[in-house]
């Protein structure tokens, strides 16, 4: 059995339609979208409609809720705020509503029995909260602190927009260092977690990789021996080259940018680079004793005064530089 994973197309039209390309030759016996179709590239309405073309099976992330939160009492964000929200504002227009209706019925995780195979637990983020999610370099405890009430041994996440293959065990060391560490809302800790282990697997963001690798990424999982994958499945990971250039000049065209403002123009920055823009910023911000969200521009203007980040992007966008696809 093999199952495609992919996650995170966040409006990525030609990435999505790159990977569909992909999946071609390796002929999956099911695809797995796990969260954030929409929101960060211009085509979302687009990506529901292809998505909903397709017999996959989709789970909701934190970006559906943007937009389903949107103008009613569960919007904890404060997102009638055009300035800090303004791309949201401009995607609600967007949407049509049986397209909204779509995301409204999707669930947020699922847990997948097959015959002959142990089964995967796939949630956007970890089971009940979707904007919690793992890196490759985060020390086992970390990982261990978030998912300890997951009963599956493989954990399919997404969320980080980062490629994510490793398996945790909790052993007498991992396991006291879990009891003497507070962790914000972690389910409890108990001696069964003892001799536990996960296999945990982030798929990439197809549409906005985090990465430093530009690619349209997803991943490709196999029923394997627990001799050869603790968990029974095998992870490889791909990554797709594509003409970001449409996407890229669709921000202006679509009227986008000029609606989203500051964190738009993060969004095409990490298009450009696949590196973390909104977060470098932020973290700059706090840094230098600004509060980014009480004046996105005029913060984003010195930041870039500050560090010359736009000419560092500029010289590696592909409707700039030469050389660069």
């Amino acid at each position: 059995m093999r199952i495609a994973m992919l996650a995170d197309i966040h409006g990525n039209l030609p990435a999505l339609e790159a990977v569909l390309v992909a999946l071609e030759p390796l002929q999956p016996d099911a695809v797995v979208l796990d969260g954030d179709l929409i929101n960060g590239v211009p085509f979302s309405p687009a990506v529901i409609d292809r998505v909903r073309m397709l017999d996959w099976v989709v789970v909701r992330g934190n970006h559906e809720f943007y937009y389903l939160d949107f103008g009613t009492e569960r919007d904890p964000y404060g997102s009638h705020d055009a300035e800090r929200w303004g791309q949201l504002h401009w995607l609600v227009a967007q949407i049509m509503p049986a397209q909204g209706a779509y995301l409204a019925m999707l669930p947020d995780e699922r847990t997948v029995y097959l015959p002959g195979a142990q089964p995967l637990r796939i949630a956007h983020g970890v089971p009940g909260r979707n904007r919690v999610g793992s890196h490759s370099r985060q020390p086992d405890a970390q990982i261990v602190a978030e998912i300890t009430d997951v009963r599956e041994r493989t954990l399919i996440s997404a969320h980080t927009h980062v490629q994510v293959d490793r398996y945790v065990c909790v052993d007498q060391a991992l396991f006291n260092d879990l009891l003497n560490t507070s962790y914000p809302d972690r389910p409890p800790i108990d001696e069964t977690l003892l001799q536990r282990d996960w296999h945990v697997i982030n798929p990439g963001s197809v549409g906005l990789p985090l990465n430093g690798n530009v690619c349209a990424q997803f991943a490709l999982l196999e029923t394997v021996p627990e001799s050869v994958s603790p968990g029974g499945w095998r992870a490889t990971m791909h990554a797709v080259s594509y003409d970001r250039r449409p996407a890229l000049a669709a921000f202006s065209e679509t009227g986008m940018l000029a609606a989203g403002g500051a964190i738009t123009q993060l969004f095409y920055w990490e298009l450009v680079t696949a590196q973390p823009e909104i977060i470098l910023f932020y973290r700059w911000s706090r840094e230098h004793g600004m509060d980014a969200d009480a004046d996105l521009g005029a913060v984003l203007r010195a930041y870039v005064a500050a560090t010359g980040r736009d000419a560092y992007v500029r010289a590696r966008d592909p409707l700039y530089a030469r050389d660069v696809t």
